[in-house]
């Protein structure tokens, strides 16, 4: 039986909550499942404010627009991230200036951050790869000492915890993701979390297409109107019910996925040892919350082997992120600081291995197929 990279699953009361919401006669977006859903993920990220919005990639947009970006801004985040990182800074005409990450956690190294840093730099941008938190406090010194909004691309991080503060508290702002692939689902699904409660009132209105309706809703006003930019960033009722029964359930979720990967972890112990493969970093000070197990290979073409074998085995691993730099947009929109060594060769060398809530009953063959490449 083949075995996908991911699956998504029902966990709790998903149908059971889609039903209610439909019967409740409002599908459209900011009902009840999704006042729900703002209220626990504000719990969960013990942030000032949790906005419902339609994908991550939103969330990262509505922060760029928070941040004031204009033609000639600059906004420095690593090269190996997903497209929505960079596309939402590129969107208000602003560049997107590219550094090179930490070879231990993959994650944006601050000394080159700094570095990049000119009179025309606006923010910086740290990814939670895998959900291992970045070093947000070097971070947190930079973005303050050059008067720097900070903001968390914690697609993958929810849940996960950096010296005991969660993911999605430690900057200014925080986009989160439920795509399918992520931990906690609803298809596709965002948040923008904030910590910065002179932002909060302005993001209700960018959400709202730009007008002051939340205000409304709140009998704050007697009318809504056009007073800001903004776009429909609203996720729909039926995917924030599905999403709440989800986050009901965060906690089981998280931590089958970490003994997934403490599982995945161990067995390669051995290989890491005599340096056949490297395998994740997670410091002492963080807590990650098991979104991705992923292994480094010798080269391009050891990862290329790996997955070649793999897929005889009907098991689906692919590598991740073409680095940001190196593509076509990347090289139109984008600048890069110095050169990105670390960048490139983890893109060349990364695989990830499925991990899904129902996998346990088949990850012992996933690990069999995976040593039995390594020992050849």
């Amino acid at each position: 039986m083949k075995i996908p990279f991911n699956q998504p699953s029902l966990i709790g009361q998903e149908v059971d909550y889609i039903k209610d919401a439909t019967a409740r006669g409002q599908l459209s977006g900011d009902g009840h499942y999704t006042s729900l859903c703002n209220q626990l993920l504000k719990e969960i990220t013990a942030s000032d404010a949790a906005l419902l919005t339609h994908s991550c990639t939103a969330a990262l947009e509505m922060a760029a627009i928070l941040c004031d970006l204009s033609p000639g801004d600059e906004v420095i985040l690593p090269s190996f991230t997903f497209v929505s990182t960079a596309n939402a800074v590129a969107l208000r005409g602003a560049t997107p200036v590219f550094v090179d990450i930490e070879p231990e956690t993959l994650n944006i190294d601050p000394e080159l951050a700094a570095a990049a840093i000119t009179p025309r730099t606006k923010a910086i941008i740290a990814v939670h790869y895998a959900g291992v938190a970045a070093d947000m406090d070097s971070l947190t010194k930079i973005c303050a000492a050059n008067n720097l909004f900070l903001i968390e691309d914690a697609a993958q991080a929810l849940g996960a915890t950096y010296k005991g503060r969660q993911c999605g508290s430690l900057g200014d702002m925080a986009a989160f993701s439920f795509h399918e692939t992520k931990n906690i689902i609803s298809g596709e699904g965002g948040v923008l979390t904030l910590n910065r409660p002179e932002l909060v009132q302005r993001a209700e209105i960018i959400r709202e297409k730009g007008t002051n309706r939340s205000i409304f809703k709140r009998g704050q006003v007697d009318k809504y109107t056009w007073v800001d930019i903004g776009s429909s960033f609203l996720p729909g009722e039926l995917v924030a019910a599905f999403l709440y029964a989800q986050l009901e359930k965060a906690e089981l979720i998280n931590a089958r996925r970490v003994d997934m990967f403490n599982n995945y972890h161990a067995a390669f112990s051995d290989f890491a040892a005599s340096g056949r493969v490297r395998r994740p970093h997670i410091p002492a000070d963080r807590v990650a919350n098991g979104h991705m197990y992923y292994l480094l290979m010798r080269d391009r073409a050891d990862r290329d082997g790996m997955i070649a074998h793999l897929n005889k085995q009907q098991i689906v691993a692919p590598f991740h992120y073409v680095p940001l730099h190196s593509s076509p947009a990347g090289q139109k929109f984008g600048r890069t600081h110095d050169e990105l060594p670390i960048t490139d060769s983890t893109s060349s060398c990364l695989i990830r291995l499925p991990m899904f809530y129902d996998l346990p009953d088949r990850l012992e063959m996933v690990i069999e197929a995976v040593e039995a490449y390594l020992k050849a």
